[in-house]
């Protein structure tokens, strides 16, 4: 198996996992924790995995004095997507933030665009589209009711930040640290910061309901340690704007739950809209293949000079 190829797995395996973040998230926000707590949680149980994880596999822990401030700044912007992401569910619920959030791929695109100058393929461009389609149909505001604002700019922040979070970590300054070494500084710093605004009396909701940590320790393992370790060892293999687009999956993750689990109806419109993800995912992997096979199938209606 080919890097590229291995690359690709990653991607689709890290929006997979990411996208059952609210499945562990939800239900320890209505018992009563803040994002804070919840988010502080999740990362104080996820940095004990990965350091077990570096340690069994005799990984070092140290890091070079150039490498601390760029890995500081990958943890807060992490941190600032978690929390923007968990604090508009309040104000538009999960099933409408984790939707609408999937605009990050487009905005990794501008960005390594206007600021890396990478040059955008049509390939590229067909895919954002099939993938905005697919989102679209399946956010569900079919009652026509308003969306809040505060929340509709929490998501923004929440997709904006997670766009430069997945451009920064392709850097030269970051491409040569070992992926889990990355992953377990990223996730320490992110704790740090979420220790800092802790509500005492919201992190006591979890020992007066102690099932919570059952729901604390898969999303530390599931949406945070593993996905965050595949979408890092993904961006190595093919790069940022392949991984983003592949987190169109995450989405539909969150679709096949609610269908499997919560026994919501998968209606047509819903189909259709996976349908449009999935296709645009499968034209990013084909990718080069598929540019080879237009090329042959123009070399058999050559062009007619006049």
């Amino acid at each position: 198996m080919s890097e590229q190829v291995k690359g690709y797995i990653l991607g689709a395996l890290a929006a997979v996992f990411y996208g059952m973040n609210p499945l562990f998230a939800l239900p320890m926000l209505h018992a009563g924790m803040d994002a804070y707590s919840v988010l502080f949680l999740r990362y104080l149980i996820a940095i004990p995995i990965l350091a077990t994880i570096m340690t069994v596999r005799g990984r070092g822990f140290g890091l070079r004095h150039g490498q601390w401030i760029p890995l500081i700044l990958m943890g807060v912007l992490m941190a600032a997507s978690s929390l923007t992401l968990y604090l508009s569910y309040a104000y538009i619920g999960a099933a409408i933030a984790s939707t609408l959030l999937f605009v990050y791929p487009i905005m990794v695109t501008v960005i390594m665009s206007v600021c890396y100058h990478e040059r955008v393929k049509l390939l590229t461009v067909v895919c954002m589209v099939l993938t905005c389609g697919g989102i679209a149909l399946l956010y569900r505001g079919d009652d026509g009711a308003a969306l809040s604002t505060t929340g509709l700019l929490l998501v923004f922040i929440s997709a904006l930040t997670y766009a430069v979070y997945l451009v920064g970590v392709s850097r030269p300054a970051l491409k040569e640290i070992p992926t889990l070494k990355m992953t377990l500084y990223v996730i320490i710093f992110g704790a740090i910061i979420y220790a800092t605004c802790l509500n005492a009396s919201s992190f006591a909701a979890v020992e007066h309901s102690p099932h919570l940590w059952l729901y604390a320790a898969g999303m530390a393992l599931f949406p945070t340690a593993i996905s965050l370790l595949c979408t890092s060892a993904a961006i190595l293999r093919i790069g940022s704007t392949p991984v983003a687009i592949l987190g169109a999956l995450e989405p539909v993750t969150a679709v096949a739950f609610a269908v499997l689990l919560f026994h919501e109806v998968l209606t047509v419109r819903l189909a259709i809209g996976m349908t449009l993800v999935i296709l645009a995912v499968t034209l990013i992997i084909a990718g080069g293949r598929l540019t080879v096979i237009l090329l042959r199938v123009r070399k058999v209606f050559p062009r007619i000079h006049r």
